[in-house]
């Protein structure tokens, strides 16, 4: 692979000094009672040789989701093991992670030849996704839980995996990465400094066109939600590319490139949200003030930050979430005052109760049982007009009692596309709680758990 040497050196030296600051962090201060990492041979199909290591937590959920995290130029699967906070973010909330490794060790993803670049085409991402089958297999993985995080050219991979098998992941995070075939060069491995130097530059529609046409042809399914980070000061992969994967991905997934939001989560950083009509986040950007070539950074909230988006951190019960659906705005908890049928729901101070606990399912229903009885919430009588009330009812299974529970805070009702919505920005115990149009009021967030 053709690289210059003065990219060589600054990388080397970041290497260096990551490598150094990991060594130090481990030996004063080991993961106490964690699980470790296993080497895993023979997982199927494998072109180029790959090394997988998976990370199996000590309190691993039943049926666990699966995170595939991919290191860097010159890293391997172990060094992003300990030099990142995905274990322990794992420890916490109970996902398997794997962790593969290039083959020569060492070296850089293959996102540049025609094989990688294609569902099925051969190199790198044939033996990536024989490891997630795996890790279903034989680890009980679920196989519609399944996400992808990388760094640098695992970043450029995490791109090329979302366009290359959009059916099997619902989302991804690529932390300093370019869009998906920004890297062709038609070699195993190669490097392309137009791309890297951020001097690719294409329309919203071309960038789309490669993944709908070269990643999966035909394909017309759903889509995987996309988080994007990059620093303004990267020298080794320009920061341009940003704004570039921002213009591919929000093409393939319908959204308008203007973002539904802009805000500061933390100081220097500026992040841009890009929903659908229903006020999912479907692109979340992340643009770092006077950062470089390093991110994520390592005890920052970066990698929490990014599990978060993937929504690996919600708590599992029975194959659902189960939790406290809490009116951000209002302190207050979603809560089932009458368990007779047709009875709107309302807002009351937190107790815990099982009246406020809610569990949602795999079918996108929110449940609630007191005194042996599951209820679902619903939309009455099947409206999509603002102001339809939002009552318990026995499960049907139809659309109107189906939610999506968006990554910005929103809960939206699947049939009508509108949000649950505290009326009125009441706050007092009581108040009603009914369908709106989206609008962004913080009487419309929502938080589980």
């Amino acid at each position: 692979m053709s690289r210059s040497r003065s990219f060589l050196s600054r990388l080397t030296g970041i290497i260096a000094v990551i490598g150094l600051a990991v060594g130090l962090s481990l030996h004063t201060a080991p993961r106490a009672a964690a699980a470790s990492l296993t080497q895993i041979t023979n997982f199927g199909t494998n072109p180029t040789g790959l090394a997988m290591h998976l990370y199996v937590p000590n309190s691993v959920r039943a049926n666990p989701p699966i995170l595939l995290a991919l290191h860097g130029c010159q890293g391997s699967g172990p060094y992003l093991y300990s030099s990142q906070d995905f274990a322990s973010l794992a420890d916490r909330y109970g996902f398997l992670v794997i962790y593969p490794s290039t083959n020569p060790g060492g070296s850089c993803w293959d996102v540049s030849s025609s094989q990688a670049l294609t569902r099925n085409g051969g190199s790198d991402p044939v033996g990536l996704m024989s490891m997630i089958t795996y890790a279903e297999q034989h680890y009980g993985g679920n196989p519609n839980a399944v996400y992808v995080t990388g760094q640098s050219s695992g970043a450029m991979m995490t791109n090329v995996m979302l366009a290359d098998y959009p059916d099997v992941f619902k989302a991804g995070a690529a932390f300093m990465g370019v869009p998906y075939h920004c890297f062709y060069t038609g070699s195993v491995r190669g490097w392309n400094s137009a791309c890297a130097q951020g001097q690719v530059n294409m329309t919203p529609q071309q960038w789309g066109g490669l993944v709908r046409t070269t990643g999966y042809p035909g394909y017309s399914g759903p889509r995987p939600r996309v988080q994007l980070w990059h620093g303004t000061a990267d020298t080794i992969l320009s920061h341009n590319n940003l704004g570039e994967e921002i213009e591919q991905w929000t093409d393939v997934l319908g959204v308008s490139r203007t973002p539904s939001s802009t805000d500061t989560p933390v100081s220097g950083w500026t992040r841009t949200r890009y929903n659908n009509g229903a006020g999912s986040t479907q692109v979340e950007a992340y643009s770092l003030a006077g950062t470089g070539h390093e991110l994520p950074v390592k005890g920052s909230t970066m990698a929490a930050t990014a599990i978060h988006f993937m929504g690996l951190d919600a708590v599992s019960s029975g194959g659902g979430t189960t939790g406290a659906l809490r009116a951000v705005d209002a302190g207050k908890c979603l809560t089932d005052a009458n368990t007779a049928l047709g009875t709107q729901q309302q807002i009351f101070a937190c107790n815990g109760g099982a009246n406020q606990t809610w569990t949602r399912t795999p079918s996108n229903q929110l449940t609630v049982t007191v005194g042996g009885s599951t209820l679902c919430l619903d939309a009455s009588a099947k409206g999509t007009t603002n102001g339809t009330k939002v009552i318990v009812w026995s499960c049907n299974g139809q659309p109107n009692q189906q939610w999506q529970v968006n990554p910005n805070g929103t809960i939206t009702g699947v049939q009508s596309g509108l949000c649950l919505d505290v009326a009125g920005l009441g706050t007092s115990d009581g108040t009603p709680v009914q369908l709106w149009s989206c609008s962004g009021g913080t009487n419309q967030q929502w938080a589980m758990g």
